[in-house]
């Protein structure tokens, strides 16, 4: 996917909304025995990356350092008419951080308050000498939103027919 259409599919003001509200991401790479592996996680986009950060002794570090290529979903809505999702296929790149990365305070306080956002930053601040941060580069991305009629082409193309 060229640069003019990965732009295009993240800068959709729909794939916007959910990038920067949705609480969790479901992360799937390759585990060390060659078998995918699917994880919620939370997440922070960057308005170029999305930023996943984790403890240093998290399995999935060992695996992305072998194997970076990744696939990222985020969506919303209980009802096909509400359903949307932004995919994302990309290059993960982790580095450790000392103490408690800022991306995973930020990530943390889309779901919740200001008195429970400093309650949790005192704990993990009390519980991470270093944390993980994987910052994923998009590759390839499509925003669907199935109740405006975003939909995959197959999809289109059955309608169609």
């Amino acid at each position: 996917m060229n640069r003019q259409e990965l732009d295009r599919e993240l800068g959709h003001a729909g794939a916007v909304e959910l990038l920067q509200s949705a609480h969790l991401a479901r992360l799937a790479y390759n585990g060390p025995d060659g078998f995918p592996r699917v994880v919620p996680v939370g997440f922070l986009w960057s308005d170029e990356h999305i930023v996943i950060c984790t403890a240093t002794t998290a399995p999935k570090l060992r695996a992305l350092s072998a194997r970076p290529e990744v696939a990222v979903t985020i969506d919303a809505g209980s009802t096909p008419a509400e359903a949307r999702s932004v995919l994302v296929r990309g290059i993960a790149t982790v580095e450790i951080v000392d103490g408690v990365a800022d991306e995973y305070l930020a990530a943390a306080r889309k779901t919740m308050d200001t008195g429970q956002a400093e309650t949790f930053e005192h704990a993990v601040r009390s519980l991470y000498d270093q944390m993980a941060r994987i910052s994923i580069e998009p590759r390839w991305a499509r925003f669907y939103d199935f109740g405006a009629g975003r939909v995959p082409a197959f999809i289109a193309e059955l309608a169609a027919s």
